[in-house]
């Protein structure tokens, strides 16, 4: 098999990456698409930076086994805190969220305020806030951690009422900085994003650009794919093959009910993990 004609990595570290698969699929339907939810241990935001970059590595080094193309970091934790130490041991393109969604929020903003919601890890690390000022050093970026956001969407409570009133809480506190962009800095959020329009809608006082991350990064991919000569070959719909670390019935029923096109179902596996070296 021609190196272009392997699949496409995906890894997060529960449903969340699917996403980014959805958008990869829209962009590039012919692409086949190994995904990794590691449902054992989500979530990761909520872990040390130590802990993120050994998971992230585990995680890769399985899809690289499997033989793939590229590797998607679909996890913003991990794309803050991993991208390096992926890049330096896997010899293969790598690319994560965040740049991506940065780029995308400050051609979006107007006043280049920028809101940033996201796990407390990612928030913690600034990534989104380091690689906005890079690009732009006038960008004010103004970020709230919401802890409660992954965990919920595990659940599938994506219209409940407690997550409305959670996002309210979340939420409001961003509006007082005059942000006219938002980004969803989980690949999680995009799943809420109903919800957060409508609750936007009650407390901001002027209309919210949101940035999906998860667009951002398929339109990424497709462009760095067709950069090195790696889109496919084939005219077939690509096929979508899901592993998972833990629960695959319910990691199934979740992603036939999102993703909305046949998946095959997901094959429990057991991560190796990474010797010290």
């Amino acid at each position: 098999m021609q190196t272009r004609d392997l699949p496409i990595g995906v890894f997060d570290s529960g449903i969340g990456g699917l996403t980014v698969v959805r958008q990869i699929r829209n962009l590039l339907p012919n692409e086949d698409i190994l995904y990794l939810g590691d449902t054992a241990r989500v979530p990761y935001g909520t872990k040390s930076q130590e802990t993120v970059v050994r998971f992230a590595c585990e995680d890769a080094r399985f899809l690289v086994e499997k033989g793939v193309k590229a590797v998607v970091v679909a996890c913003n934790t991990a794309s803050a805190w991993a991208l390096p130490a992926l890049e330096q041991r896997f010899g293969l393109p790598i690319g994560g969220v965040i740049l991506p969604g940065a780029e995308a929020a400050l051609i979006a903003s107007h006043n280049k305020r920028v809101g940033v919601i996201g796990t407390a890890a990612t928030v913690r690390s600034q990534a989104y806030r380091e690689a906005m000022l890079e690009r732009s050093p006038n960008a004010r970026v103004f970020a709230q951690a919401c802890p409660l956001l992954v965990p919920l969407a595990e659940e599938g409570w994506f219209n409940h009422p407690v997550t409305l009133k959670v996002l309210e809480e979340y939420l409001t506190p961003l509006m007082i900085e005059q942000i006219d962009t938002l980004i969803l800095g989980c690949t999680h959020y995009p799943l809420f994003k109903r919800t957060i329009l409508r609750v936007l809608r009650q407390i901001a006082p002027h209309p919210i650009h949101l940035v999906d991350s998860a667009e951002s990064c398929a339109v990424h991919v497709r462009r760095r794919l067709a950069e090195l000569e790696l889109l496919t070959s084939s005219a077939s719909l690509g096929q979508i093959h899901p592993f998972v670390t833990d629960e695959p019935s319910r990691f199934s029923r979740m992603a036939r009910q999102f993703l909305g096109v046949p998946i095959r179902e997901p094959e429990l596996v057991q991560l190796r993990e990474l010797r010290p070296e």
